[in-house]
């Protein structure tokens, strides 16, 4: 094996610390949110709901914390892909590595056949696939002109995400205060019928699985943290604004929707990217009386997707850059451009997106839900990368003699954090389906659990092969 490089050679550091606020802030703020939050409501009650979301991001902003503390020490664009493979082994490290690479490229992918989608609310009688190409294009030329200028996209797509949310908190609070709008339900919807909880704890449960891929992409600061300006002094700043972030905009969303909406509400049922209209936020918007309120919503779902995809392009292409350097995947994946920028591995990833949404547009339904599906549970197996790895991360920088008090960032739960974290996504990822599980339905247990062999495949092939390998030792607080 190679002795891993430090995937920042040859990289330019032009994230400023507003660039990795914003990549931290609205990294997960999506469809997640804005759409499917008003199901989520529907099918366990406001309560249920909040308390869902209230548990899934307290484990978020403890996993964060561990992301923190090992990317402002190792500031490296390999992240987790790096972290395990150093402190837990080199076979985990590529399962690891592969598994995040396969899971943001076949989000691009998804979010380029829903910009299509969303694009037909104002001009029907194009077809979706021309948007994906557009956006596709417009996406791969952005991520190809530096590091720099993904970091301006992704801060004004952010930025409309973040005053969304901001303005719908607001005109909420103004509604049940009965400031807005022609009627205020109060709290009436805390107590009507089964309400809070719905359905019980099993509900509670199933929102549980929502809630996760929700919060999915968050990460993301991790992976940044290679091109940062100031890895030290800004990543620390944003891992402690996620922390806000859940709880202004996630766990506020949800109870002002739940307030001001009843769980039994038919349009909450329905909510889909492809029904604006079905939006809680939508809803919420058209009863306080603001016009256009559907147009707005779409525009700022579109603005959303495109984030995603932006995201995940520059994620999935720094993570096979890192891995080329490594010796992990082919060599021609570490070539840069003059500006830092690696355009074969990012090239790779289009090209995934690319066949993604020509599969899901020829009609090709089923392969692609079972792909999606690998990749949702992808992102849950990454999160126990960074759990593992922070516990062990922790424990060789105490071997090694070196000062906690000289760590940039420390997380201050530990070991309880990773642990805690570990345990709960073990939860969540052993009840991606369990009503499918349960009731024997063997095609929808396969599809929802078959990215969880495919990842012990990854690893133990790559130990089959390395077996006989010797494996380099490094000092891994040598790596920049």
């Amino acid at each position: 094996m190679t002795k891993p490089a430090a995937p920042t050679d040859g990289l330019k550091r032009g994230l400023k610390a507003r660039h990795m606020q914003m990549i931290a802030i609205g990294g997960s703020i999506g469809t997640g949110l804005f759409v499917a939050s008003g199901g989520t409501i529907a099918q366990a009650g406001p309560g249920g709901s909040l308390l869902a979301y209230a548990l899934i991001g307290a484990m978020v902003l403890l996993l964060m914390q561990s992301l923190g503390e090992m990317s402002a020490r190792l500031p490296v664009s390999g992240s987790f892909q790096t972290y395990a493979s150093v402190f837990v082994n080199r076979h985990f490290g590529f399962a690891i590595g592969w598994n995040y690479w396969f899971n943001w490229a076949i989000t691009v992918a998804a979010e380029l056949v829903a910009a299509g989608i969303i694009m037909s609310y104002w001009l029907p009688d194009v077809p979706g696939w021309i948007w994906a190409g557009v956006f596709l294009l417009l996406l791969t030329g952005l991520n190809a002109l530096s590091t720099k200028a993904f970091g301006e996209s992704e801060y004004w797509l952010a930025m409309i995400k973040v005053i969304t949310v901001i303005v719908f908190l607001a005109c909420g609070i103004a509604m049940i205060l009965g400031i807005m709008g022609d009627s205020t339900p109060g709290f009436s919807n805390w107590s009507n019928g089964d309400a809070p909880f719905v359905g019980g704890w099993l509900s509670v449960v199933s929102v549980f699985m929502i809630a996760g891929f929700s919060f999915q992409g968050t990460e993301l600061v991790g992976v940044a943290a290679g091109e940062a300006e100031n890895p030290q002094r800004d990543i620390p700043k944003a891992i402690k604004a996620i922390f806000w972030r859940i709880m202004l905009f996630y766990v506020g969303a949800i109870f002002i929707i739940g307030t001001l909406l009843p769980y039994a509400d038919p349009s909450l049922l329905s909510s889909g990217e492809a029904d604006i209209a079905s939006s809680p936020f939508t809803m919420v918007f058209e009863r306080a009386g603001i016009a256009f309120a559907a147009a707005l919503m779409n525009a700022v779902i579109l603005s959303a997707i495109l984030s995603a995809g932006n995201s995940g392009l520059y994620a999935s292409a720094r993570m096979l850059y890192s891995m080329a350097l490594d010796g992990k995947a082919p060599k021609i994946f570490a070539r840069l451009n003059r500006r830092g920028v690696p355009v074969p591995a990012m090239l790779l990833t289009a090209s995934v997106g690319l066949f993604g949404f020509l599969t899901a547009i020829i009609g090709q339904g089923s392969a692609y839900t079972w792909l999606l599906n690998v990749s949702g549970l992808s992102g849950f197996i990454a999160w126990v990368g960074i759990a593992v790895s922070h516990y062990k991360f922790r424990k060789a920088y105490i071997a090694s003699g070196q000062d906690l008090a000289k760590l940039p960032y420390k997380a201050p739960l530990f070991p309880l954090g990773p642990i805690l974290a570990f345990v709960i996504l073990i939860v969540v990822i052993a009840g991606q389906n369990y009503e499918a599980v349960v009731q024997g339905r063997v095609l929808e247990v396969l599809s929802s659990y078959i990215g969880l062999p495919l990842f012990l495949l990854l690893w133990a092939g790559h130990w089959w092969v390395t077996r006989k390998q010797p494996e380099v030792k490094i000092d891994p607080w040598t790596l920049r």
